[in-house]
């Protein structure tokens, strides 16, 4: 919970955010309103939502399988991540290997390897594997980063009472990388979800991107921003629930007090 001392602070931040965005809708629906009037490019906040509501049929079923696969390939990456970042510890040799390996899978572009991942795997596998893969250096960094900031005198008492490695991860390094691994996981949560659109680009039966792509490609601006709000909806959402539960779990971490 925030101290008394920060509360005003972020009730300040909140207001200041709620502002920003409330600019920024007034502005869309000036512009939409009155330079870009009668040309069909840019409709306004409203006729946007109220697409939203005469499409909400259209919504649910995209939503399912875009985030079927964003849940999985989410799961999947920070799984890998996570115990390759503890690898990393263990085994000290193998930080190089993992972080050059890691590095050159984050250099590489999706749509790059996208193609070869669709011919070699079937079904949504594919597409699981490119959002896993849009999480996967996030969170190994973060959490990398944090087993590193454990506090040296504390794995001097362990390795003093005949603890290795293993100890030193279980009893010291895992509590002081969870704020490092919530932050990124923070992250991973709406990148998750764009991996998985992105790779509905190549093909799918149904889900975010593919109605995207046939949105735009049906010049329907209205249900592509109205695709597009969702999505940004929905990232939010995820992103709020993941630093939720990261402050739940962390209470003692100090970023937590200045979030909540």
């Amino acid at each position: 919970m925030a101290t008394s001392d920060t509360r005003p602070l972020v009730e300040r931040g909140r207001l200041t955010s709620f502002a920003a965005v409330g600019a920024l809708l007034i502005l869309w629906h000036l512009v939409a309103s009155t330079v870009l009037a009668g040309t069909h490019l840019l409709p306004g906040p409203i006729e946007v939502v109220d697409g939203i509501i005469r499409d909400w049929q259209f919504y649910p079923r995209n939503i399912v399988a875009t985030g079927s696969v964003a849940i999985r390939g989410f799961l999947f990456g920070n799984l890998v991540a996570v115990v390759l970042a503890f690898v990393c510890v263990l085994i000290p040799r193998s930080e190089g290997p993992i972080m050059q390996v890691a590095v050159i899978a984050y250099a590489v572009p999706v749509l790059a390897i996208a193609p070869i991942l669709v011919v070699l795997l079937t079904g949504d596998t594919a597409r699981v594997v490119l959002s896993a893969l849009s999480v996967f250096f996030i969170t190994l960094v973060g959490t990398h980063a944090g087993l590193r900031q454990a506090d040296r005198t504390s794995l001097d008492v362990i390795a003093a009472f005949g603890g290795g490695r293993m100890a030193q991860l279980v009893k010291v390094r895992f509590w002081a990388c969870l704020p490092y691994l919530f932050a990124a996981l923070r992250i991973a949560a709406p990148s998750a979800l764009l991996g998985a659109i992105i790779a509905e680009f190549l093909g799918a039966d149904r889900g975010l991107g593919i109605a995207l792509v046939v949105s735009e490609q049906n010049l329907n601006s209205v249900r592509t921003l109205g695709i597009g709000a969702v999505t940004a909806a929905i990232a939010g959402a995820a992103y709020w629930l993941v630093g939720l539960v990261g402050r739940w779990a962390t209470p003692w971490a100090p970023s937590s007090e200045v979030s909540s």
